[in-house]
């Protein structure tokens, strides 16, 4: 405590933990120190050069996370930082709480480094590490992140000759009788914890069989949509009729066999549905796939931290 007021917050706070609160849960499931290696060379002010001190690499890390938690865009998500005592202690009651410019400017600097890709990395080191390892094999799967195409028609140039900033990389495609504009989420979960292993974000018209997201050595379960395509690990697609080639009973067995192991590949597009995912892909001021792909890693490690904490895989206590 360093100050009259950390001790009076800390005071109220515990009322507010007596009537439960799942941050203060969820925060020790974390090593978040380990994070600060990962990315602690993000800036450069540490050299001969120096510079303006930077925000705390861990509190940047955790503003990112109770976004994708609560579903905040920037600006809420500035003005619930300073104001719910339960995030201030989250965060550990930082002296100042990063605005809304500060959180635009880290994600964008975490993408462009790749330096989300080292925290997801980190993550699964760290489910590895507490024996949350892939045993029975996984699930891959995918699901549209629908966008805001803007007033624009179908033909509008997109990518980099694109006069508007919705159109720059989102793209349009058809499944059924229904067209979707925006992205596609690839997602690999494992069949022993139901936890999201690899993730990757496409165009909307990227077909699904054109992302391998399997690792050799691992069996992986997909649906009819990536039948004919070969993968890393040992193939366990459903098989689907051709023209004049009708499946077999056996088939059509071994089908509903790999069903009922894939259906809860679909709980992860739930959460992502709920949270920040469609604001940030559908109206933030910038583009290119690495912004996406940083929003997404951030729901991801919530859905997987959340998930290990209900099932109790994490620490004895919880169940």
């Amino acid at each position: 405590m360093e100050t009259l007021v950390d001790f009076a917050l800390e005071e109220r706070y515990k009322s507010i933990k007596q009537l439960g609160d799942r941050l203060s849960e969820f925060s020790i499931l974390i090593d978040w120190e380990s994070f600060r290696t990962v990315v602690g060379d993000l800036y450069r002010n540490q050299t001969e050069q120096g510079g303006r001190p930077n925000m705390d690499i861990i509190v940047m890390v955790k503003m990112l996370v109770l976004q994708s938690m609560y579903n905040l865009s920037d600006p809420e998500l500035e003005r619930q930082a300073n104001d719910r005592i339960s995030f201030m202690k989250f965060l550990d009651f930082p002296e100042k709480i990063p605005d809304q410019t500060t959180v635009w400017y880290f994600r964008e600097r975490l993408a462009k480094t790749s330096k989300d890709k080292a925290i997801w990395n980190e993550l699964q080191r760290q489910l590895d590490a507490k024996g949350l390892e892939i045993r029975k094999g996984t699930i891959q799967d995918a699901t549209f992140i629908t966008a805001d195409p803007g007033h624009a028609s179908t033909d509008t140039l997109r990518g980099d000759n694109a006069k508007t900033p919705r159109s720059k990389d989102g793209t349009w495609t058809k499944k059924g009788m229904k067209s979707y504009f925006g992205y596609k989420l690839h997602t690999k979960e494992d069949c022993d914890f139901g936890l999201i292993r690899a993730l990757d974000v496409t165009t909307a018209s990227t077909h699904d069989s054109q992302i391998d997201l399997s690792k050799e050595g691992e069996v992986v379960y997909r649906d009819r949509g990536y039948f004919g395509t070969e993968t890393n690990g040992f193939n366990a697609t459903m098989k689907r009729g051709v023209r004049g080639h009708p499946i077999g009973i056996r088939d059509i067995l071994r089908n509903a066999r790999i069903s009922r192991i894939r259906s809860p590949g679909e709980r992860p597009y739930a959460v992502t549905r709920m949270c920040s995912i469609p604001l940030i892909l559908a109206s933030l001021p910038f583009s290119g796939y690495m912004p996406k792909w940083c929003s997404l890693l951030s729901v991801s490690t919530c859905f997987n931290s959340q998930l290990s904490k209900n099932k109790g895989c994490l620490s004895g206590c919880y169940r």
